[in-house]
């Protein structure tokens, strides 16, 4: 039932427009970070219904396989794996509380958006404002779909802020 899900969530952080115009790194890092705002964001609609908690475990669990599977193809060990995993994972949980707060309206999005998807490298004012713009039209639209259409993998499309 979550596997739709993830793929979702893996399309839309996979999503060129996020590359080409939100001033995300087109690297190894950047494209991990969009992942992690992704399924942050659909973890966080989850949560808001309440009643799709089985789901939430589920799309972190494949979250966590998936890492495990792309540290192993770039060449980590058995040893180190582990340890990274549970780094990803640590990091995944920081992304949550700081979107929750975002959207809680207790520290700005933007602010959350430069630490964690950018990474400190904050973009062009314009640019930060359509990732913002694009992130707020995302949660919204998934707000409107029921959350068992949304663990299913019934996200919404993406609407691009630009061209």
């Amino acid at each position: 039932m979550q596997r739709p899900a993830y793929d979702a969530v893996i399309a839309h952080a996979r999503d060129p427009w996020w590359y080409r115009h939100g001033g995300v790194a087109d690297s190894i890092d950047g494209r991990f970070e969009m992942v992690m705002t992704m399924l942050a964001l659909v973890l966080l609609r989850l949560e808001r219904d309440g009643t799709q908690r089985q789901a939430e475990a589920y799309l972190t669990e494949l979250f966590v396989t998936d890492m495990e599977g792309q540290l192993r193809e770039t060449g980590f060990g058995d040893p180190t794996v582990g340890k990274y995993v549970g780094k990803q994972v640590s990091m995944l949980g920081g992304r949550i509380g700081a979107y929750r707060a975002a959207w809680a309206e207790q520290e700005p999005l933007g602010a959350a958006l430069v630490r964690n998807l950018w990474r400190g490298d904050a973009p062009a004012d314009i640019v930060q404002q359509q990732v913002i713009d694009r992130l707020r039209t995302f949660v919204a639209d998934m707000d409107a779909r029921p959350a068992d259409g949304i663990a299913a993998g019934d996200l919404p499309p993406l609407r691009n802020s630009n061209p």
